[in-house]
């Protein structure tokens, strides 16, 4: 593997970082879920099959909450 593999982590370490700075819960929780996804690949390449499974985990988690608050704002 090449470096682009670690390029796929440092991106996902610098989105999920830089979604805890975010105000807006919205905005947050969409990079943080973008941060996951990259995490979940880059865990697959390494074989940290740990560290894909709690992300996968928490993506889900981002999805639930952003599909509730967008189903709340359609009011």
């Amino acid at each position: 593997m090449g470096n682009w593999v670690e390029y796929i982590g440092y991106g996902a370490s610098i989105l999920v970082g830089l979604s805890m700075f975010m105000k807006d819960i919205m905005k947050l929780r969409f990079v943080n879920t973008i941060g996951c996804l990259l995490f979940v690949i880059y865990s697959f390449f390494i074989k940290a099959y740990p560290v894909a499974i709690v992300n996968i985990i928490i993506i889900f988690v981002n999805l639930y909450y952003l599909y509730t608050m967008m189903k709340d704002d359609g009011k």
